[in-house]
């Protein structure tokens, strides 16, 4: 039997296929749809000992649909193409974080997506 090829893997969906656009899109749907709010960080690693990313700007309150946010990591990748960038989803009610996924990784294409 033969081993699965070593990678280097990064969060929850890094064990999924690639998401499109549209896949993040939702993502980004489903956590404005239950009231969490949307943000955008970035760090030059992705180790999970690294608990702090830096923020793209404070976290979006008034992101009403996905694009508004899509715009925004397409700002930050285009400033900091050489980092790690993430959508993360804060609840104010628990006062913490509950989603993040990585949606651009240093050295990929610069074409929009999670196609890295």
């Amino acid at each position: 039997m033969k081993t699965l090829p070593k990678e280097q893997r990064f969060e929850t969906f890094s064990y999924l296929p690639a998401l499109t656009d549209a896949q993040i899109a939702r993502q980004i749907q489903y956590t404005i749809d239950q009231g969490y709010f949307p943000c955008v960080e970035f760090n030059e690693s992705s180790a999970p000992e690294i608990y702090y990313w830096t923020m793209w700007k404070l976290p979006l309150f008034s992101a009403k649909n996905p694009q508004e946010v899509l715009n925004e990591v397409q700002q930050c990748r285009s400033e900091y193409s050489n980092c790690y960038i993430r959508v993360v989803a804060f609840d104010n009610i628990k006062q913490c974080q509950v989603m993040s996924f990585i949606v651009h990784k240093p050295g990929s294409s610069s074409g929009s997506g999670y196609r890295y």
